[in-house]
């Protein structure tokens, strides 16, 4: 794809967020390892997803980003893997039916081992030690020995990405999606909410459509659309030794793969033009995410989209504004207005959750439900003002009933947070406040089509 580019080319350039290995021969003999192991996920199902964004960025579709901030090792079991799993199909299904608009499904699942930090060490009771980067890299646990970086926790990344997959491509396609089971993926906690109640309706409307189709002749059996769906993933592409080791040549195409998941994005602290991250992504022909921050250039983020998209092909970038509520008004417009002015193709995307981070008075960082579906309210009227089209969410969730985020239908207060607060790194949606946030959606696209015709009629052709 890029000229003059090799797989180990960014370890020339400057490189940020990478942990200190104490033993490089074990770091190199876990590459080597790695480089041995299969790919995770294939060239072909990149592309397909490369061209499902491609429909996103023409306006054609909806693009739902999430899952859990940072996966554990220890949390790895069947149950989480589908409570994960259901509750992005039922957002989906909310979307969907209630919107009338394809859903792009992308976990962040299968690979969100690593985490950057905003510092390399922390502190607690005076003692100084390195900071907790994600299981990839070192344990959770506040120990010299437990924090130490070890190379042996990417091998355990890559069978824990393996066991993921592996159940969600068995769930996506082996009967568990199918839109006759929309009921069943009411979680019980979920149930008797306001938000379980508002999903029964619509899974009894959809139940009906499906009925109605059945005495036509369309059918899961007759249809595999309604039985089977499409779940891609995703992670930030941190830890280059990882993803280097996880590259490789399609042997359809000729082009290079990270084969670790299907799309990889860049974080805003990784995001330097001249840098490693930008460096090893360019080559490589997955489909790509850039985070953009607060500290986002508008002269930089053109410099950056020309290094990953020198073709300007649909479906290639697409740019997670991540503002906050308080910013988004006037920092996202300056970017759009940089790539309209350029003729780049970009798929604009809304991560509301990684700008509204604060401390709460009882000392858990946390963010407000209110304060999300603010920034979602004010990205869709800045996309519609600057003419772009608002393509997407990405969104930090679980499946768990966790009091991670104040607010929503169930009203969490600060001093509530306590009760379940489970996350490894960032506050999560649980499922109550993830189906609220599905819902509002839905009315903001439902509102949108409306006003525009002649974009309903190319989604439906």
């Amino acid at each position: 794809m890029a000229e003059k580019w090799t797989p180990d080319g960014w370890r020339t350039k400057p490189i940020r967020q990478q942990p200190d290995y104490p033993d490089p021969s074990a770091l190199a003999a876990a590459e080597r390892r790695l480089k041995r192991l299969p790919p995770l996920v294939f060239a072909g199902e990149a592309r397909s997803l490369k061209a499902a964004l491609a429909r996103v960025a023409e306006g054609n579709a909806f693009l739902l980003q999430a899952g859990d901030c940072a996966e554990a090792f220890s949390n790895l079991t069947a149950n989480t893997i589908r409570d994960s799993f259901r509750v992005i199909l039922q957002m989906a299904a909310v979307l969907t039916f209630g919107a009338a608009s394809p859903v792009v499904k992308v976990g962040r699942l299968a690979g969100q081992y690593a985490k950057p930090r905003s510092a390399p060490t922390e502190t607690v009771d005076g003692v100084t030690l390195p900071s907790y980067r994600g299981d990839s890299v070192n344990a959770i646990e506040f120990t010299p020995e437990a924090r130490a970086a070890d190379p042996r926790r990417l091998i355990e990344a890559y069978h824990s990405s393996a066991a993921t997959l592996n159940l969600l491509r068995a769930f996506a396609q082996g009967g568990y999606a199918d839109l006759h089971q929309v009921h069943r993926w009411n979680l019980g906690f979920v149930a008797d909410s306001p938000q379980g109640h508002r999903y029964q309706d619509l899974a009894d409307r959809l139940t009906e459509a499906l009925d109605f189709m059945a005495a036509c002749g369309i059918t899961s059996e007759t249809t595999p659309q309604i039985r089977e769906t499409d779940l891609y993933t995703s992670h930030e592409a941190l830890l280059l030794t990882y993803e280097q080791a996880l590259t490789r040549v399609d042997s359809t195409s000729g082009d290079w793969y990270d084969c670790s998941a299907h799309l990889l994005w860049i974080g805003d602290r990784t995001r330097q033009a001249d840098g490693a991250h930008v460096e090893f992504l360019r080559g490589v022909a997955n489909p790509l995410g850039i985070k953009a921050g607060p500290g986002s250039d508008a002269d930089e983020f053109l410099r950056i989209l020309e290094l990953l998209n020198p073709k300007n092909q649909a479906g290639r970038v697409t740019v997670i504004q991540r503002m906050g509520v308080k910013k988004i008004g006037h920092l996202l417009p300056p970017l759009i207005r940089a790539a309209k002015r350029a003729g780049a193709t970009v798929l604009w995307c809304c991560d509301p959750m990684h700008g509204n981070t604060i401390k709460s008075s009882t000392g858990f960082k946390t963010r407000s439900f209110d304060d999300i579906l603010g920034e979602v309210q004010a990205f869709f009227d800045i996309c519609e003002a600057e003419g772009v089209y608002p393509g997407g969410v990405h969104v930090e969730l679980t499946g768990e009933d966790v009091t991670e985020c104040t607010g929503g239908a169930q009203a969490i207060t600060e001093a509530r947070l306590g009760d379940r607060y489970d996350t490894y790194c960032d506050p999560r949606l649980n499922a109550q406040q993830a189906l609220e946030l599905a819902f509002l959606l839905a009315e903001i696209l439902k509102r949108r089509r409306h006003r525009d015709p002649a974009r309903l009629a190319a989604v439906a052709s």
